[in-house]
């Protein structure tokens, strides 16, 4: 099976990338009815990237600007998406297909003409590497790929990597903690051992976060200094966890003096609308203006996940930098007003054309899931796993409105089971499936005790409302009126800090058993 994505050869093969321009000729432009940043008047409102898109890594390229977050366990992963303006982003391809384990916080850069992606990856069931977590790197020698293989940099142990160039010309990766190594010229190894080198901004004990976590350093070259801007007070917890802090040195080497203005980012009220934002990138915009990119957790809407956000910031007299942008709940200027200007694309699809790695991905994939699935006249075939969706893999796509709703055809063929979800992971998900004799809802990753009864049908139609949490589903038999199914759910607990992982509330679409489900008219709907 032959999958036309842009990245490398692995889960999904693939061949040569797709230049940007193209992807948004393919793509067109709008969300259809998902939310936009640009408000079409010259300024834009945050989030530039609504739904979980966390860890932003952004690289500017000339007039161009390419940014891919943390994926986790979904694959095809680290999706590059582009932009002119900051704006409005449109997707290339992801750049990493083969499952390797749980992609956490990644840095995107440039050197030599080339293009690298130093990827931390903590160990999970389909690792093939022991020990919690390693740091491999992929490069290309255009952004749309073809990417390399993965190749291990022998660093263990840490995460959230930083790439720099020290004022002695050699190359070293940053991570947590704050450790340092310096990498052979090529950037393919590292050449020495991690070391200690920065002990962070200490916050007032009596401040609500989740933890110290030091964590997340990016770093850049401005002037006479180096700065590293990094992230404390931990990504969940309560909504004043996360926060940007900033420290500088004359050389790479250190030592580093903290911003007497610290923290630059950090919510103090839970009554503002962004939450825990942190894991910054500061980086010269259009017309030598400054911005950071960074995550942040929407008031109200967790469920939603950690979302992008882009404030300008100014350089002082002293040499430091302050964020202007306030709690970002009002609009602000576009950093550049250009013409015909893509975002997205639309999440329907009439599976005419396949969109892995861009829209769909697989959630914990087994190393050969891509077998699972094929393109079949208009319709997506996916081959059932699993007794229900905790161990069937789900196929997956992000959504970032607060009411929507979303409704597919299905088809069963064999003993397969079908469903559509509203998916967290494999522990906490809501939704409903048939299995040609009888329909189950699923409530809280369980089947719901309380049942009704439903025909036996080999073909249906689904759908599910999100209505600002609150969940209600449908079935249609043969083109027959909705008909109500099940309990309505409130779903607004589905998140981190009960979930236990950092990811989001998903559309999904399920298919268990023997057999195998077609899928045809995925339609997704702001509400």
């Amino acid at each position: 099976m032959q999958l036309a994505i842009a990245g490398s050869a692995g889960l999904l093969m693939t061949g040569a990338g797709v230049a940007a321009e193209a992807t948004r000729r393919e793509w067109g432009s709008g969300l259809e009815g998902q939310r936009k940043a640009d408000r079409g008047d010259g300024t834009f409102l945050n989030p530039i990237m609504a739904g979980d898109y966390p860890d932003p890594t952004i690289l500017k390229d000339g007039d161009d600007y390419y940014m891919t977050f943390t994926t986790f366990e979904s694959y095809p992963g680290l999706i590059l998406w582009h932009s002119r303006d900051l704006v409005n982003w449109s997707p290339i391809g992801p750049a990493i297909t083969k499952p390797m384990g749980s992609v956490l916080a990644v840095d995107l850069c440039k050197h030599n003409g080339r293009y690298y992606i130093y990827i931390p990856i903590v160990a999970t069931s389909i690792s093939t590497f022991s020990g919690r977590s390693r740091v491999f790197v992929i490069h290309a020698d255009n952004i749309a790929g073809p990417w390399s293989e993965p190749i291990p940099l022998e660093i263990t142990g840490v995460i959230d990597p930083g790439h720099v160039v020290g004022e002695d010309g050699n190359r070293y990766l940053f991570t947590n903690g704050v450790q340092r190594v310096k990498l052979t010229p090529d950037g393919l190894a590292a050449d020495g051992t991690l070391e200690k080198v920065y002990d962070g901004w200490k916050f007032p004990d009596e401040w609500l976060t989740e933890a110290y976590a030091l964590e997340g350093p990016k770093l850049l070259k401005r002037g006479d200094y180096f700065y590293m801007i990094s992230a404390v007070g931990g990504t969940a917890g309560p909504p004043t966890s996360h926060m940007v802090i900033a420290a500088r040195s004359r050389s790479i080497h250190g030592p580093w003096e903290n911003c007497p203005h610290n923290p630059i980012v950090r919510t103090v009220d839970p009554q503002e609308q962004w939450w825990s934002r942190g894991h910054a990138t500061a980086f010269e915009g259009p017309n030598g203006k400054w911005f950071m990119v960074y995550h942040g957790i929407e008031n109200g809407f967790r469920s939603l996940g950690r979302q992008t956000l882009l404030e300008p910031i100014e350089w002082m007299r002293d040499g430091w930098f302050k964020a202007l942008g306030g709690d970002l709940s009002r609009p602000l200027r576009k950093p550049l007003q250009l013409a015909d200007q893509s975002h997205g694309f639309a999440l329907s699809d009439d599976f005419a054309k396949n969109r892995f790695g861009l829209q769909w991905n697989f959630h914990k994939p087994q190393a050969n899931e891509a077998l699972r699935v094929r393109y079949e006249s208009g319709s997506l075939v996916i081959a059932g796993k699993g007794t229900s969706p905790t161990d069937s893999s789900p196929l997956a796509c992000v959504a970032g409105d607060h009411a929507y709703e979303i409704s597919v055809d299905v088809e069963l063929g064999g003993a397969a089971e079908g469903g559509l979800l509203l998916y967290f992971n494999d522990r906490l998900y809501v939704g409903l499936s048939h299995n040609g004799t009888r329909m189950s809802t699923f409530r809280a990753g369980k089947i719901d005790r309380w049942q009704e009864n439903a025909p036996a049908m080999r073909r249906f139609r689904l759908r599910i409302v999100n209505d600002r949490h609150v969940v209600t589903m449908y079935y249609s038999r043969d083109g027959q009126p909705w008909t109500r199914h099940g309990l309505r759910q409130e779903v607004s607990g589905y998140h981190h800090n009960t979930g236990g992982e950092l990811v989001s509330l998903r559309p999904a679409l399920y298919s268990g058993g023997a057999g195998e489900c077609r899928f045809r008219n995925f339609s997704y709907r702001s509400l």
